[in-house]
């Protein structure tokens, strides 16, 4: 199995959602409406071009990060684990309607993350709001 193997088809913002977790485990999301996948969203009272930069900051001081697509309102980018190279997507998506920045954060390949997901997207969303104190 490829550890870096292509990323979903359906990535992007439609009609003002992400795409669905799949039922497996590996994937979080703001959006979702089950306890298992769901996450809350990063509230967010600033403008998008703010809320952007400010993303992309802090990304940018994560390692084994690559921003693969960078729209106005949107941010795709691949997470690569350290030892076996797994590659995740995460997307951003910033709404100003809800005043909150929406995420995804899905495993490429496997059933299980045993929670890398979840725990990556808390301690991103720590560091983030620690970056805007």
């Amino acid at each position: 199995m490829n550890a870096s193997s292509q990323p979903a088809s359906r990535l992007g913002v439609f009609d003002g959602r992400l795409a669905q977790c799949p039922d497996s485990p590996n994937c979080v999301s703001t959006q979702a409406s089950d306890s298992s996948h769901r996450m809350d969203s990063i509230p967010w009272d600033g403008s998008v071009a703010e809320a952007i930069a400010n993303l992309e900051k802090t990304i940018g001081s994560l390692p084994r990060t690559k921003i693969v697509t960078t729209a106005e309102d949107y941010l795709h980018v691949e997470f690569t684990s350290l030892i076996f190279g797994f590659v995740d997507d995460v997307e951003f998506w910033v709404s100003p309607k809800d005043k909150a920045i929406h995420f995804r954060s899905a495993s490429r390949v496997g059933y299980s993350d045993l929670g890398a997901n979840r725990k990556r997207m808390q301690r991103f969303v720590t560091q983030f709001q620690q970056q805007m104190d």
